[in-house]
């Protein structure tokens, strides 16, 4: 069985402005999220899930769809909206901000029966993050609790024109996850990498492995999600900021013993539009990738 891209589209990218999953970067008018399904198709996915709002459905839709990429890849469409709450909740007086990352995971839980990967729809990848994701995944079809998620190196995914926030991860000798690290803030200084909280500067190694929202899970992972999601609601669901992160779930899957995430390697250089002074910088590492034939 192929595995399945789940891809997620829902955020509005308020610090871009407007649908940063649909700005043409590429060459000929492609989008970002063009490449991560282009690359997915060369490296064995056999269905894309996009998980989206009502609100931009039909824009989203009308740009991207099955024939976007010739029929080459089977699509599908969920939403992630704030009422979509487990039975016995409901979205407290006050609340915009969305659930966050897991919560959009979740959404798609009655139309994956598959091993699966996750990325976002405004971060560019490479082919090789694809490949190694792709040749694990097909591996666990038959698994439950063996996740994966495909490793960047810090110096490599900061952006030059603002502070970005990341998983930094650690990793044990055996290459499986230990737990992540949520640092906000995050920017060169002049004495390095470094992160800022409330405590003041901190400073991080430029080669310090940090999570891109790249994650591969069994089908398992929806049914353990969503119970910790209700413990999550009952926990901080009448806080009106609260976010379900993915990492939230994988340290607690972690920490409790019921799963494992292998720390996969890959060649690939990441790169998205955190800022809308990004693209320069994204629209030209396109241009070379076309012009050296790789798409």
């Amino acid at each position: 069985m192929k595995p399945t891209l789940l891809v997620l589209a829902a955020g509005m990218g308020s610090r871009y402005g407007g649908l940063k999953q649909m700005d043409g970067v590429g060459p000929h008018g492609e989008a970002i999220l063009d490449y991560s399904v282009t690359d997915a198709i060369r490296a064995g996915f056999g269905k894309v899930v996009f998980v989206i709002r009502h609100s931009f459905d039909e824009d989203f839709r009308r740009v991207f769809n099955n024939d976007r990429w010739q029929g080459n890849i089977e699509t599908c469409y969920v939403y992630q909206e704030l009422d979509k709450l487990p039975e016995g909740f409901s979205v407290p007086d006050g609340r915009e901000k969305p659930w966050g990352t897991n919560h959009a995971v979740l959404m798609a839980k009655d139309v994956i029966h598959e091993p699966f990967a996750i990325i976002n729809a405004d971060d560019f990848y490479g082919a090789d993050a694809f490949r190694v994701m792709a040749d694990y995944l097909v591996t666990l079809e038959h698994s439950e609790g063996k996740y994966c998620m495909v490793g960047y190196r810090l110096e490599n995914t900061l952006s030059e024109n603002g502070t970005v926030s990341r998983g930094v991860c650690r990793v044990d000798s055996n290459g499986l996850l230990a737990g992540m690290d949520e640092r906000t803030a995050i920017a060169r200084t002049a004495d390095g990498i470094a992160y800022t909280d409330a405590d003041g500067q901190h400073p991080l190694q430029p080669s310090a492995t940090v999570s891109m929202n790249l994650f591969g899970f069994t089908p398992d992972y929806f049914a353990k999600s969503e119970k910790l999601f209700v413990k999550f609601l009952k926990e901080k669901g009448t806080e009106l900021k609260s976010e379900y992160y993915i990492p939230y779930a994988v340290n607690t899957f972690i920490a409790e013993g019921t799963a494992s995430m292998r720390v996969l390697q890959t060649t690939a250089k990441w790169f998205g539009v955190t800022y809308k002074e990004d693209r320069p910088m994204v629209v030209e590492r396109l241009q070379k990738l076309h012009e050296e034939g790789v798409y």
